[in-house]
């Protein structure tokens, strides 16, 4: 189990992806999938008040509808569930009044007392910052958030939104959601990960097999040809070096028994600060790799050997 940065939330080190929840896995099969990975142990599952507001015939919220009808048939114990705000057609941005708003809608699709985890889902300039930390610091106070988090803030606002905080004498967020996995580490790795050292914050990746292209499904250019909804993105990590990497996770995976999926969460999982990549799985039969993922363990060579082939340049001083 790992703890969320400075919280009390301890999970499996895997966060179930609920963003294909009313997209790519419909209410029956969204089931299926939440039974099967806490059924395997996992216990923390992501989604967003937007999801899945791009999809024909979706207005938003439609992920948290569907989980919130999952908790309430299932009533599982100690499941840790994090949503986000900014996106939601209804509730756009982090204006103070639109926070308390979209929390208290997510609540009630949900049908939880409190949010376990809640994520500013972007950085909104247009709001002055100390407005919407005070927004977030004050659901906390008021027991309808029980942790707050960032996602997709560059390091300098979310320094600056950790001063104001201290400043207002409420809440620091916990956690930090990036853009990160193998194929995608430069900025993170410069900048994120030494401010989560400082804070003592927990990074809980998006995109942790980069949109597919991790699993090892995609092993040429013409990935786009694939009819998958998210071919077209994970195509485009079809490079040499991609390619090369998923040889590498392939080979230690087959050391360990496990996918290369299972394989790239595990070198993500083992990264400083990271505590839980997030995955998701359209069909139930994808739940145990992703579960081999939480658990597998590297040894410092596979480490090393993957660092090495998904090396990347930092900029200069």
């Amino acid at each position: 189990m790992t703890r969320i940065g400075s919280s009390s939330l301890d999970v499996l080190p895997l966060s179930l992806g609920g963003n294909v929840f009313g997209w790519t896995a419909d209410r029956d099969a969204s089931f299926a999938i939440l039974d099967a990975f806490t059924a395997g142990g996992g216990d923390f599952i992501d989604t967003a008040d937007s999801y899945s507001a791009w999809v024909p015939g979706n207005s938003g919220g439609d992920s948290e509808r569907i989980i919130g009808e999952w908790l309430a048939s299932r009533r599982p114990e100690g499941v840790v569930v994090a949503t986000k705000v900014s996106q939601h057609p209804e509730f756009k941005g982090l204006a103070g009044a639109n926070v308390r708003a979209a929390a208290e809608a997510s609540v009630t699709r949900l049908g939880v007392e409190a949010i376990d985890l809640y994520y500013a889902h972007f950085d909104d300039e247009s709001v002055p910052l100390e407005e919407t930390v005070a927004a977030f610091g004050a659901l906390v106070t008021e027991g309808l958030v029980r942790y707050t988090a960032v996602s997709n803030y560059s390091a300098e606002r979310i320094r600056e939104w950790i001063r104001i905080a201290d400043e207002l004498g409420v809440a620091r967020p916990v956690a930090v959601q990036p853009h990160y996995n193998l194929v995608h580490r430069n900025d993170v790795e410069e900048h994120i990960v030494p401010l989560a050292q400082e804070f003592d914050l927990s990074l809980v990746p998006y995109f942790a097999l980069a949109k597919g292209f991790l699993t090892g499904k995609y092993r040429s250019t013409d990935a786009s040809a694939h009819s998958s909804p998210r071919a077209a993105g994970a195509s485009a990590y079809a490079t040499t070096q991609g390619l090369q990497i998923i040889d590498a996770l392939e080979g230690i995976g087959r050391t360990h028994g496990v996918s290369i999926a299972a394989t790239a969460l595990a070198w993500l999982r083992a990264q400083p600060t990271v505590a839980a990549p997030i995955a998701s799985a359209s069909r139930v039969d994808q739940v145990a790799d992703l579960l081999d993922g939480a658990r597998v363990e590297l040894s410092a060579d596979e480490l090393d050997q993957l660092d090495r082939v998904s090396e990347w340049t930092p900029a200069a001083v």
